[in-house]
């Protein structure tokens, strides 16, 4: 497993997350966490080699973006292809582990983008691995949105560390063990301030479960993202098993 630190969001996501005081939370897990993660494949992460996926974004009337990866989980190796905070088209590659050594470009926008990419796109995984964020299973709740009901596990990261300290994930839990809808709350006082999102659209890529349609809204404003041309890797393998 390879640890990828919480980001600071990329403006179309840069979502504000409420600071929860309840200490009582501190290294508290759910066991519904490991379920969930099961049910998302981690059982045969190990196998996995490379990742790709492009990462798209909408808010309604204000801008669109697309993000292409390819990530190595073992190496640390990401590659991206897109365009920096100007619009100009870039491409490149770097190792997470020599982050130091990378052009401020990479440092203070690409890398940060890659995690917050990684987060929406492998989000069970990020819960299941992060033992130093806090979950408690809280029982069925209603859905934000609509009708429905799910189990309610915040996920909350400590006050400091990572890019984005303090960040809360409510996950809304279904029956099949699949997260049906998301409340993201970002870490520190940094607008915008929450983002409620559906997890649908569920595609396989070999042994691994991946939602690709997300709506909702961030700060009441319509929200649309949706993850494409997701493939991957297998040890012992160079082809690419794409989503289906």
């Amino acid at each position: 497993m390879t640890n990828v630190r919480r980001a600071t969001m990329s403006p179309l996501v840069a979502f504000a997350v409420l600071v929860l005081a309840a200490t009582s939370w501190a290294q508290q897990r759910a066991p519904i966490l490991d379920q969930v993660a099961k049910t998302y494949g981690v059982d045969s992460w190990d196998k996995v080699e490379a990742i790709r996926y492009t990462w798209n974004g909408e808010i309604t009337g204000l801008f669109k973006v697309a993000h292409k990866w390819e990530w190595e989980p073992k190496t640390g190796k990401v590659s991206y292809e897109g365009t920096d905070k100007d619009g100009k088209p870039v491409n490149v590659s770097y190792v997470r582990t020599d982050l130091s050594s990378q052009s401020d470009a990479v440092k203070t926008q690409i890398d940060p983008s890659f995690v917050n990419d990684n987060y929406w796109t492998l989000f069970p995984f990020h819960a299941f691995w992060d033992k130093s964020a806090s979950a408690i299973d809280q029982g069925k709740f209603n859905l934000p949105v609509g009708p429905g009901m799910a189990e309610l596990v915040p996920i909350k990261y400590p006050a400091d560390g990572g890019y984005t300290p303090g960040d809360i994930w409510d996950l809304y839990v279904g029956n099949d063990s699949r997260v049906v809808y998301f409340v993201y709350h970002r870490g520190g006082a940094k607008p915008p301030s929450r983002v409620l999102a559906t997890w649908a659209g569920y595609k396989k890529a070999g042994p691994i479960l991946f939602s690709t349609e997300h709506r909702g809204t961030a700060d009441g404003k319509p929200l649309h993202i949706w993850i494409t041309d997701v493939a991957v890797k297998l040890t012992g393998s160079d082809k690419w098993m794409p989503a289906q």
